[in-house]
Formats: structure tokens, C-alpha cells, sequence
């Protein structure tokens, strides 16, 4: 459905993004990471057509961006990080204004502003004008007006972005709606909500793509492992004792929440063996008190860092 081929921009001297590649298949979530100034953004603009590459390819439902751009633009719902919005129109306005643009005719824009109404639930406010609305409704009529001719591609740009937790909250279920029948790309800095919605990650940073695949097996692949111990460690003897365990890369140290005890963070290799038993064997032949000793799990935001920290990339523009 999404097919990117080595795409390439620059800006001046800066190369934005450097060769990126990879292709979402029908009915996919792809959730589009990457810190600030990766080139995800430009990436994105380039998919919708919004800018043009300086070298690649992008295919939408196999229509070329560049030599099929009609064609390939009909079929992508697009919303932009901040939603393009005009706040002295009514929503009802200008929503139909939004489907005049993409040609429908009269009893087509009524079934279509009905239905886009309906399903981003913003039927009570279709009389309102868009600037007196709240952040969270100006997203939905932004995600209204990018369903209007009804696309198989929706492509959200930061649809979370200002939002208060209730209005998050709201936009990933009405996101996980228009999902069922729908190919995504969905691009966030709100890691938690990159997990809840996609099942599928493509990393990118300094331009490049870092990494491709599911959520699961990338977790699984991460390059270290997580213990945390709390312990009665007042010399700081334990500390360097579990620092020599076998496997153990390094260990963090930090007060925990209650006097006189300490949080260990220790990062162990994947390939090791689990030292927790090793570990509670020499609390208890030190006489130290462990009252905790558990495995993290994984985490988006550990395997978001290693993957961008990994790199040696000079970052571009968004």
C-alpha cells in the first residue's frame, strides 16, 4: 500500500533524510519514531506529496508520488502536526469547503461531512466556529476533514500533540477506530502512545532508519537487560560485589524511597545468564537486606534511546 524507496531531501547543506526505506502493507499501524530534528517529519511530508524528494521513490496503493501525484494524493488522508484549520469558518463550513477541494459533489459532501461529523464525534459542535474550540476538537476536525473522500491511507503527523491527557486519551480511541479499514503511519514523541497504537516500528534519526519491525521482536532484541535491586547497602561494599557478578555491564546507585535503603539499576548483557539468584546468594552471605529484586520490562523508551544513540548521524531538520 506505502512503498518508500531510498527517498532523499536536503535543505541547503543539510541532508534531512539520507536514503530511507520501507513499505507498510494493507491494514498496517506503522508508528514513525525519531527524536527532534531526525528528519520524521520530512519523511512524512515527502509521503504525502507535500514536498518532493531529491532522490527515491514513494508509491502509494502503487501510484508514483511524483509522476502519479493526483492519483497517489487521492488516496492519503493527511494530518499535519497542527492542524490546518481556518478558525473563522464553522466546522460544518468548513469541512464541506475541505470537500469541494477534493471535488465531490453536492450529495457526495453531505454523505461525506455526515459521516466525517460522526465518526470524530464532533456532530455537537458543527455550528461552532473551528477558533473557538478547544485543542483537542480543532485536532478532530482536522482528522475530519482528512477522512472526508473516504482514503485507504491516513497519515497522521503528531496527532496528540498539546493535547491534555483526557483529549489523548480520546484521539488514540477514535485513532484505533479509523484503524479497522484503514493503512497507518502514525508519528509521535509520546512514546506510550506510539506502543498503544502501532504494532510495528520504523526508528529513525540523523536521517536515517535506524531500525524496522515489529514492536515485540525489537523489544526482545534490545541490547541489555534491566534489574532492579533495593538493598540496605550503607558503604556501598554490595554495590561493587554485584558490579563483579558475571554478566552484570554496570550498576546504577540512587537513594530509594525510604531511609537508609538503596536502588540499584543494574544493566546486564542478554546473552548472560539471569544473576538474580547469584545476587540474592551474596546479599544473603553479606548480610545485606534486599527487599527488592525484579526484572524491567522492556521499554519503548530504552529501546528508542539505544537505537538513536547508536548512530552517528548529525540530525536535520524535523
Amino acid at each position: 500500500m506505502i512503498f518508500v524507496r531510498e527517498i532523499r531531501k536536503s535543505f541547503g547543506r543539510v541532508e534531512a533524510v539520507r536514503g530511507v526505506s520501507f513499505a507498510v502493507e494493507p491494514g498496517e499501524i506503522v508508528g514513525l519514531l525519531g527524536p527532534n530534528g531526525a528528519g520524521k517529519s520530512t519523511t512524512i511530508r515527502v509521503i504525502a506529496g507535500y514536498l518532493t524528494p531529491d532522490g527515491g521513490a514513494v508509491q502509494i496503493d502503487g501510484f508514483d508520488t511524483q509522476t502519479h501525484s493526483l492519483q497517489a494524493r487521492r488516496r492519503i488522508g493527511y494530518l499535519p502536526e497542527s492542524a490546518p484549520v481556518y478558525p473563522e469558518m464553522s466546522v460544518a463550513g468548513y469541512l464541506d469547503y475541505r470537500a469541494r477541494l477534493f471535488g465531490l459533489d453536492r450529495a457526495a459532501r453531505r454523505k461525506a461531512l455526515g459521516t466525517a461529523l460522526d465518526r470524530c464525534r464532533i456532530a455537537d459542535v458543527a455550528r461552532r466556529r473551528v477558533g473557538d474550540l478547544s485543542k483537542g476538537y480543532k485536532q478532530r476536525v482536522g482528522l475530519a476533514s482528512a477522512l472526508l473522500h473516504d482514503p485507504p491511507v491516513l497519515i497522521l503527523d503528531e496527532p496528540s500533540n498539546g493535547l491534555d491527557p483526557s483529549q489523548i486519551r480520546e484521539t488514540r480511541s477514535l485513532v484505533k477506530d479509523l484503524a479497522e479499514k484503514r493503512t497507518m503511519i502514525v508519528s509521535s514523541h509520546i512514546l506510550p502512545e506510539v506502543e498503544r497504537l502501532a504494532t510495528r516500528l520504523v526508528v529513525i534519526a540523523g536521517g536515517r532508519k535506524r531500525a524496522d519491525g515489529d514492536l515485540r521482536d525489537l523489544l526482545s532484541r534490545q541490547t541489555t537487560r534491566t534489574l532492579v535491586a533495593e538493598v540496605q547497602d550503607h558503604t556501598g561494599a554490595f554495590t561493587t560485589t554485584v558490579g563483579a557478578t558475571r554478566g552484570v555491564q554496570r550498576v546504577g546507585r540512587s537513594d530509594a524511597d525510604a531511609p537508609g535503603w538503596v536502588r540499584l539499576t543494574i544493566e546486564v548483557l542478554p546473552s548472560a545468564p539471569d544473576p538474580r539468584p547469584e545476587i540474592a546468594r551474596q546479599a544473603a552471605a553479606a548480610g545485606v537486606a534486599l527487599r527488592e529484586l525484579r526484572e524491567e520490562r522492556p521499554s519503548i523508551e530504552r529501546l528508542f534511546l539505544e537505537l538513536v544513540e547508536s548512530g552517528d548521524g548529525q540530525a536535520g531538520p524535523a
